[in-house]
């Protein structure tokens, strides 16, 4: 568990030093100077990954810095197929590595999957959710983009082998009947300090 902890700090630590990199539209947004909440809630997910996805996820990383990219901006630029399509189809999309159909296809099985989870621990936990994105993609606007939108922006900065890796690990919560944003909320609130899910839960109203 220390070496999985270790690995997975050392991922947040490697993603917020390109996060503080992205340029925005607009000047600097402060998301990129608010370390404590990038780190909670980025390990939060992380801490649900196997250790070999989170090995190859960063290799995927430094491979990034050894050719000149920034996974972080490609994110974010791929977001922007939802909330600015004609902007992100004739200014950024020639820009970024081409995702084949295959590839969407296995992208968007896996969203499908989590989208459900996510909305699964909504009606669970409303009042967590109610602090959290946004769920569809069809609801995304400027200023709010959806839990579904970054999911697509994030896998599709993944390499194949990462993605791969990813799949067999929602393969696996699929077998077992978990559910990846129960487990990650689980994790993000008890780095804040809370015992349980039902714990944060009672304490949003206060």
């Amino acid at each position: 568990m220390v070496a999985k902890l270790d690995a997975a700090e050392a991922i947040v630590k490697h993603e917020f030093t390109q996060f503080d990199q992205v340029n925005s539209e607009g000047g600097r947004a402060y998301c990129q100077d608010d370390w404590p909440t990038f780190h909670s809630q980025r390990l939060g997910q992380f801490l649900t990954w196997p250790a070999e996805l989170l090995h190859s996820y960063a290799a995927d990383l430094d491979a990034a810095d050894d050719s000149g990219r920034n996974l972080l901006t490609e994110k974010y630029a791929r977001m922007m197929a939802s909330t600015e399509p004609e902007r992100y189809a004739s200014e950024i999309e020639p820009h970024l590595p081409t995702l084949s159909e295959e590839r969407i296809a296995a992208q968007e099985r896996i969203i499908a999957t989590q989208v459900q989870w996510a909305q699964d621990f909504h009606h669970e936990y409303p009042r967590l959710g109610a602090n959290m994105r946004l769920l569809h993609t069809a609801d995304d606007t400027l200023d709010d983009t959806s839990f579904e939108t970054y999911l697509r922006g994030e896998l599709g900065t993944y390499s194949s082998a990462t993605l791969e890796l990813y799949a067999a690990m929602i393969d696996d919560c699929l077998a077992r009947g978990s559910n990846l944003t129960a487990q990650t909320v689980s994790i993000t609130v008890g780095l804040a300090g809370y015992q349980s899910l039902d714990d944060a839960e009672s304490d949003q109203s206060n």
